[in-house]
């Protein structure tokens, strides 16, 4: 199958690399000193954990000058990027390509799916900490790689998707075709939205978490918050995700901070908005009790930093 990955940052980039290394038919989709760096030295990782750092080629073009047609789309972009990509992903569709958003925010999917009514919009999750060391450069911070897909109902589903599944298994992904998958995207939410809020709450990073106090204590408040959300939407855990999640945390760099948290700091826009006070509304949506979340709201929004 023909693959395409629109962005290569730290999601796009350790997945484009992994499925370029085992040989697959990939294409990433960049700009500007990355995208140019990648054309001289191939897309360079190294993993954290233990100093491995290797080169793979890569074939790697800007919206501009990308003229195939993919089977697969891999949509690794900030939430507040989606509508920027929305037209170049009507250009280059056939109409049996099959979009994969692997996103922070809970239903992304469902959201460009209205935007794209022609193609089939899966859901989809990808558990990986990564960023963009320099240009054409990928630092992965740990040995997790996890991606979850699947359509949000049964009769969405397409044959393909299997071989999707088998391909990036293949390519040393962890990969789960989900027969549930907002359960899925939740249990990943349940992390990435708590660790994100109290981190930037707090102003602290990884290590702050992984010792007693009053953020871990709030980051595990959160996550109860977000399973009991996932209850009321009919999509209840069936693990006691708080430790799931302390799990992972645990084996987190103790200075990593998530990538909001660096865009927030940096003055860029982030994804305050569906990380954080998209979970209020949704509390309110389905009578909710979230008094972590209404603070850590709180207490942003007087900082000047996103709307309720």
């Amino acid at each position: 199958m023909k693959y395409l990955i629109i962005g290569a940052g730290g999601t796009g980039g350790v997945l484009g690399y992994s499925m370029s290394r085992a040989g697959l038919d990939v294409s990433l989709l960049a700009r500007g000193p990355h995208l140019r760096a990648m054309w001289g030295q191939g897309l360079i990782l190294e993993k954290m954990w233990n100093g491995a750092c290797e080169n793979v080629p890569v074939k790697a073009y800007d919206e501009e000058h990308y003229y195939d047609e993919p089977d697969v789309i891999f949509v690794c972009v900030k939430s507040y990027s989606l509508k920027e990509v929305i037209p170049f992903i009507r250009r280059v569709s056939k109409p049996t390509t099959i979009v994969i958003p692997l996103c922070n925010v809970f239903g992304t999917g469902g959201m460009m799916q209205t935007r794209l009514p022609k193609l089939s919009v899966m859901d989809g999750c990808i558990y990986v900490s990564a960023n963009i060391k320099s240009p054409g450069w990928i630092l992965q911070h740990s040995e997790i790689l996890r991606v979850y897909f699947g359509p949000r109902k049964e009769e969405e589903g397409r044959p393909e998707l299997r071989q999707i599944a088998d391909d990036l298994n293949y390519a040393g992904v962890e990969t789960h075709l989900s027969k549930i998958i907002q359960r899925d995207c939740l249990e990943k939410f349940s992390y990435v939205s708590p660790i994100g809020a109290a981190g930037i709450y707090y102003d602290v990073s990884a290590y702050a978490f992984q010792r007693p106090g009053e953020p871990r204590t709030m980051f595990k408040t959160m996550v109860r918050e977000i399973m009991a959300l996932s209850y009321e939407m009919g999509y209840p855990f069936e693990k006691d995700y708080v430790e799931v999640n302390l799990d992972i945390l645990k084996n987190q760099p103790g200075d990593a901070t998530t990538s909001m948290q660096r865009d927030v700091k940096a003055g860029r826009p982030s994804e305050i908005d569906g990380l954080v006070f998209n979970v209020v509304r949704m509390a309110k949506k389905y009578h909710v009790y979230m008094p972590a979340y209404e603070m850590v709201a709180e207490g942003l929004q007087k900082r000047g930093l996103g709307e309720r």
